[in-house]
């Protein structure tokens, strides 16, 4: 998937809001994220790798089998594997922190995640507590990283859903969630983190928040970060010298042809009018490419979260660029 064009350079306003934010927001978005390193989940395989409960977030069919390969214990010269009841205590142990308010359930997630989990094991009938980790901060390539869109999560106490654009993964747990937004609009980044504020409520899906690290609001020449609980006049641009080749060559990259498929599979309009993968052209890097190169690229991501987070007197924070 190289452009996806028509009248590429300024959209067509004709067009939907939500067929100009698809078309000039989010395929662009998946397009680098991909290129990055996330493998393409679609929304039928993210349901699948949850057993199609809607109320959870964390993908168990990545996450488990990652726990498994990823983590061994070395006890007296010996490498043994934790046992499989440990490992799902261990994904558990992720899902059953008592909720005491978003950023605080949130820095116990944080904590956890950096820290990883405490757990008893008998070896050779010595009964020692080793620790299982969730994540591997140190070696990004030691990890997997997915992104899916239309991410369905059900509302607290209630069956109706809501479905944010673009969430990303690192070993099945949720830690970046966009929302895209059409340039159109009359103010589209301040729509986009409305609708992140909102989905933080209490009544909404909090449940996906608790997981979060990073936040953006995206809207093709317009890009914003923020953090978990983070109010929007806080929301923060990025800047870095330095990286245009790089994020022009990931941007326009080619996708294969299997991943093209999927992603267009659910897009019939795309065939239908006339809204086709363009081979030839090159789009020119927009703000919201810039950020996402900047922030979402694994070793970037990985390193942001772990060393720069912090917790300060009941609110999250995150670095901005100097």
């Amino acid at each position: 998937m190289d452009a996806i064009t028509k009248k590429q350079a300024g959209g067509d306003e004709t067009l939907s809001p939500e067929i100009n934010e698809d078309i000039q927001s989010k395929l662009p978005a998946l397009q680098l994220l991909i290129n990055c390193g996330y493998n393409y989940l679609t929304r039928k395989e993210a349901a699948e790798l949850r057993n199609n409960r809607y109320n959870q977030v964390i993908l168990d069919g990545i996450l488990v089998p990652y726990l498994r390969e990823h983590n061994t214990i070395h006890f007296k010269n010996e490498t043994h594997q934790f046992s499989e009841n440990n490992i799902i205590n261990a994904v558990q142990a992720l899902k059953d922190i008592v909720f005491d308010g978003l950023v605080r359930t949130n820095e116990k997630i944080f904590e956890l995640l950096c820290l990883g989990k405490s757990l008893q094991q008998s070896i050779d009938g010595d009964i020692k507590s080793f620790t299982l980790h969730y994540i591997d901060w140190e070696n990004p390539g030691n990890n997997v990283f997915h992104v899916t869109e239309e991410f369905v999560v059900e509302r607290s106490g209630s069956r109706q859903t809501r479905r944010p654009d673009i969430v990303l993964f690192v070993n099945g747990i949720p830690l970046v969630v966009i929302e895209n937004k059409s340039p159109h609009l009359k103010d589209p980044m301040h729509e986009a983190i409305s609708q992140h504020i909102h989905n933080q409520k209490e009544d909404e899906i909090p449940k996906l928040y608790l997981y979060s690290q990073l936040l953006l609001a995206l809207s093709q020449n317009e890009a914003l970060y923020a953090t978990t609980g983070t109010p929007e006049k806080f929301w923060s641009l990025w800047r870095e010298d330095g990286v245009e080749d790089r994020v022009a060559e990931s941007c326009n990259r080619p996708l294969d042809n299997e991943t093209i498929d999927k992603i267009f599979s659910t897009r019939n309009y795309v065939t239908h009018n006339g809204l086709v993968k363009n081979d030839k052209e090159k789009r020119l890097v927009t703000a919201q490419d810039r950020l996402i190169y900047a922030l979402c690229r694994p070793e970037r991501l990985l390193e942001l979260i772990y060393n720069f987070i912090l917790y300060d007197a009941g609110e999250k924070k995150i670095t901005r660029y100097q």
